[in-house]
């Protein structure tokens, strides 16, 4: 009689970690759809609930903290997408999945949507920040697409009032929810940028739901922004809401007023540097007109000392300042002269010798005669000097020129003419002779 082939004898616990080890190892990160049932949250904070459908049900568990950053409240019957992994409960052998994902099923769809349509046109090139057009320094019109009457565009046009009443603000009214809200929106948008109107355009909406702003992810709108030759700036929802058109568009804007902000200055900010610039551009003409007048004022000097009259004067006064030098020096020394000789006469009439004082006499007399003669001499000398710069600067001079017999012809505005193109006929003329001016007309 043969017997059974040995076998190896595990226990419970052993077979369903090695049970737990197969289904761990076996199974990949799975995603699963299905409707809530026996949701449970006890004081631990982890969550407990089924995934069931219509034919079967799957044991769930979501440890904290992971539990506690759902957006959602899980409550049974609600339809969820679930992410986790395969695993076995040992101490009651069940199978269950651990899940590190949670949300509803609705808006699961249109987030994985969304994330694929992203990535395929963040491949493209899309969204490179190199294709991004800068806005221009001062926008002159703005379009706005919008609804009419929402919030969104009652900000926009609070704040653009605000900040900077100039700008021209067209309003393009479009549905901004529903089926048809992209299509009108990508309409608008074309029709903006074909005008050649705009400096910018604005696509503004409020906040809402991942599906109320829906319109905004579409793929042809994507495109339009993207081959808009007009700056595109996207406001949609509120600073965490995030859509195809803000990655498309040349700016995001957290919300629709912090956009209008962007657009435009304030202007009391463009009025103080306005005044800024206006007081810099006093300074510099002030300036620069002072230096003129200064230049001015040297070549007016420059030719006032090379008129000659101006020339004669000053060697006249040289000459009269020369005279006034000598005749105190000679007086000087004649009192100098004197202050010996009665120095002397006073020691002769001390000794009391007539003779020395009869030589003495002499030779008074003949040195009293000797400083007026070279005072004779250097007034000759100069005089013949001063003749002969005054026979130089006659031979230059226009008048000498007069005197022979010519005349100088001038314009009312004291120019010279040289040459008869420069009058034309009936102009009236001076003309300058020796002894007075004549007044003249072409004929």
């Amino acid at each position: 009689m043969s017997s059974a082939p040995e076998a190896d004898i595990l226990s419970p616990s052993q077979l369903n970690t090695l049970a737990r080890s197969l289904l761990e190892d076996a199974f990949p990160l799975v995603w699963v759809e299905g409707e809530l049932g026996q949701v449970t949250r006890p004081a631990s904070g982890h969550l407990y609930f089924n995934l069931k459908d219509a034919r079967a049900q799957v044991r769930c568990a979501m440890f904290k903290p992971k539990s506690s950053w759902l957006k959602f409240q899980p409550r049974e019957g609600l339809r969820v997408l679930a992410r986790g992994r395969l695993t076995l409960y040992e101490a009651r052998g069940d199978y269950q999945l651990v899940l590190d994902h949670l949300e509803e099923a609705g808006e699961g769809a249109l987030r994985r949507a969304f994330e694929l349509l992203k990535a395929k046109l963040q491949a493209e090139g899309l969204f490179d920040s190199e294709r991004k057009r800068p806005l221009p320094a001062h926008v002159r019109r703005l379009a706005v697409i919008t609804s009419p009457t929402g919030a969104a565009v009652r900000d926009v046009l609070s704040v653009l009032q605000r900040r900077f009443p100039l700008l021209e603000v067209d309003v393009l009214p479009s549905l901004v929810q529903g089926d048809a809200a992209a299509a009108q929106v990508t309409a608008q948008l074309r029709a903006a940028a074909a005008s050649g109107r705009y400096d910018a355009i604005l696509l503004a909406r409020g906040g809402g739901s991942l599906e109320d702003l829906w319109a905004f992810n579409d793929e042809t709108l994507a495109r339009a922004i993207a081959a808009s030759p007009v700056p595109v700036v996207s406001a949609i929802g509120h600073e965490t809401d995030f859509s195809l058109a803000d990655f498309a568009a040349d700016l995001r804007a957290p919300t629709p007023s912090a956009a209008a902000e962007l657009l435009v200055p304030d202007r009391h900010d463009l009025a103080q540097r306005l005044q800024v610039l206006q007081q810099r551009i006093f300074r510099a003409q002030t300036h620069r007109l002072a230096a003129a007048l200064q230049r001015g004022d040297r070549a007016w000097l420059r030719l006032q000392a090379l008129h000659p009259q101006a020339r004669l004067q000053n060697l006249r006064q040289r000459q009269q300042e020369a005279g006034r030098r000598l005749e105190a020096l000679w007086l000087r020394q004649q009192e100098q002269r004197l202050a010996r000789l009665r120095h002397a006469a006073a020691i002769l009439r001390a000794a009391q010798s007539d003779r020395r004082l009869a030589v003495l006499r002499e030779r008074l007399q003949a040195l009293g005669a000797r400083p007026q003669a070279a005072i004779a001499r250097r007034l000759q000398h100069d005089a013949l000097q001063l003749r002969g710069l005054a026979r130089s600067l006659e031979a230059v001079s226009p008048l000498a020129t007069v005197a022979r017999g010519y005349s100088i012809l001038r314009k009312p505005d004291g120019s010279v003419v040289r040459s008869v193109s420069q009058v034309d006929a009936g102009e009236r003329l001076q003309a300058r002779l020796q002894d007075g001016e004549l007044k003249l007309r072409v004929e």
